[in-house]
């Protein structure tokens, strides 16, 4: 699969947002369209840079008062996606994708097992992707009795 590909099946529209907006113009733009960056443009159109969410939480640490007054209930997500040590990565990348979460508690008996992101899943596919394509030069170039 090639990028154009995923470009096919998600489409081309890209949110980017003026270079002269305000952080709070970006962070409602985020949480309008449930996207985490932005392309930011100059007043020609020009790409000049991206802002992340990461990029706002830094500034707010840096600047925020009222964030030391902000109780973490008042704006955390409460309807967890949670998965079982049992799921299958497939599985768990396809329900973090169709939910749009990075981030994905893993509980069993009702206990904690651990937190996965999607980088950790795609590091696990990406590794078993080159293992698999070992395999199969291997196979090919007759490494392996028949």
């Amino acid at each position: 699969m090639k990028v154009r590909d995923i470009l096919k099946d998600k489409g081309s529209e890209v949110i980017t947002i003026g270079a002269e907006a305000t952080v709070y113009e970006a962070i409602r733009t985020l949480v309008e369209k449930n996207i985490g960056a932005l392309l930011v443009l100059d007043e020609n159109g020009k790409i000049v840079g991206i802002i992340t969410e990461r990029d706002i939480l830094k500034e707010c640490h840096r600047r925020c008062e009222l964030l030391k007054q902000t109780k973490v209930k008042e704006v955390m997500t409460k309807n967890l996606i949670i998965g079982s040590p049992d799921d299958d990565i497939d599985y768990v990348e396809s329900i973090m994708t169709q939910n749009r979460v990075r981030h994905l508690p893993i509980i069993a008996n009702e206990k904690l097992e651990g937190i996965i992101s999607i980088g950790d899943v795609v590091k696990v596919l990406h590794r078993e992707c080159k293992v698999e394509n070992r395999y199969l030069k291997d196979f090919i170039s007759g490494k392996y009795p028949g």
